[in-house]
């Protein structure tokens, strides 16, 4: 229990870090906040706390490596406007009194061509970003259980490179029925070691983020929810304008100042929920929802639906096949496919 309680001093002294500001723009490796897999995005990009076999759940978790997930192999993928692709590629191993799941998570931002300082074309680069680690779990007692994920990431923009190193750590929980699972999580906790144009230019914060949530599994029902509380470590997360300037009432010649998001308009801004349809049959059904995310990239007039997020699960006898997609907004959507199966499975008996 000494780590328990070392692990949570550990997560709420992160707590202490930037309490006013916006998230756009004040940290580098943006791309580690991408969902893991399809199921994820399916979920608004976030995993639940229930520990089963969605290997890719424990990239963005380590507690949530367990047993089921042993032999399994995850390869996922998704695409993103203009282009964009990025995927997971991840499995889960037995070690001595644990779990571990070895992954690489890539990104590719495509061909771009280059011009010089007077707007001559020069030559085409590409950039793409990447994420090699492992996740490990350590089961406590019955009902906790301890997970740490470490790795290295890197980052090619044309001739400019940057590295770093990563972590997340977390403690989940399961009642004894497993109707009810909660996790603490402190993710992408790191440092850049060197910048794009040398060591000298590093050590900018990484996109830390601590969550808390709850899974709650009806007990004479096929349904999930999920409550999710993030950027504990940060209350103010909206984003900040500073061209909007305050201004001078013509009539009263009083001040006015620029728009201010209140308390619970705050709070909303920190909850992400989740539903999912667990049957023990081929098909499963999820949406997400993430307030922020929609108060953020949705076009004044027409919202749409940003901010929600679906999907669909099929299992088969050998393979499990996930679809999902988040929309940020009319300009466009993230759509994430992935298999995961047992190589096991596929051979003769």
């Amino acid at each position: 229990m000494k780590l328990f309680y070392t692990l949570l001093l550990l997560l709420f002294s992160l707590t202490s870090t930037k309490m006013h500001a916006q998230l756009g723009g004040n940290y580098v490796f943006g791309f580690l906040n991408l969902p893991t897999g399809a199921r994820a995005a399916s979920l608004g990009g976030y995993a639940s706390p229930t520990a089963d076999k969605t290997v890719d759940f424990a990239i963005f978790n380590p507690s949530l490596a367990n047993e089921s997930m042993l032999g399994n192999y995850s390869i996922q993928q998704a695409i993103l406007p203009s282009g964009i692709t990025f995927g997971t590629v991840s499995t889960a191993i037995s070690v001595k009194k644990g779990i571990l799941v070895p992954y690489i998570r890539h990104v590719s931002y495509g061909s771009f061509q280059g011009y010089d300082a007077t707007g001559n074309a020069t030559n085409t680069f590409s950039a793409f970003d990447f994420q090699a680690g492992a996740s490990y779990a350590y089961p406590l007692n019955p009902v906790f259980t301890l997970g740490v994920n470490t790795g290295i990431i890197g980052s090619y923009l044309e001739t400019y490179s940057s590295y770093g190193f990563v972590g997340s750590f977390a403690v989940q929980y399961h009642h004894k029925n497993e109707l009810i699972h909660a996790s603490l999580l402190a993710r992408n906790v790191g440092v850049q070691f060197k910048g794009y144009t040398g060591f000298e230019n590093a050590l900018n914060p990484l996109p830390l983020d601590i969550q808390g949530s709850m899974s709650i599994k009806l007990k004479h029902a096929p349904l999930r929810f999920t409550f999710i509380a993030h950027h504990l470590n940060q209350w103010k997360i909206e984003y900040y304008d500073p061209s909007i300037l305050p201004k001078i009432d013509g009539l009263t010649g009083d001040t006015i100042q620029p728009p201010n998001v209140g308390f619970f308009e705050q709070l909303g801004r920190h909850l992400a929920i989740q539903a999912e349809l667990v049957t023990k049959g081929v098909f499963q059904l999820r949406i997400g929802f993430d307030y922020h995310r929609r108060q953020e990239l949705k076009l004044e007039q027409t919202p749409g639906l940003a901010g929600l997020s679906f999907g669909v699960g099929l299992n088969f006898r050998k393979f499990r096949l996930d679809y999902g997609f988040m929309v940020y907004s009319k300009a466009g959507m993230n759509n994430s496919i992935g298999i995961s199966t047992k190589i096991s499975d596929w051979k003769k008996h």
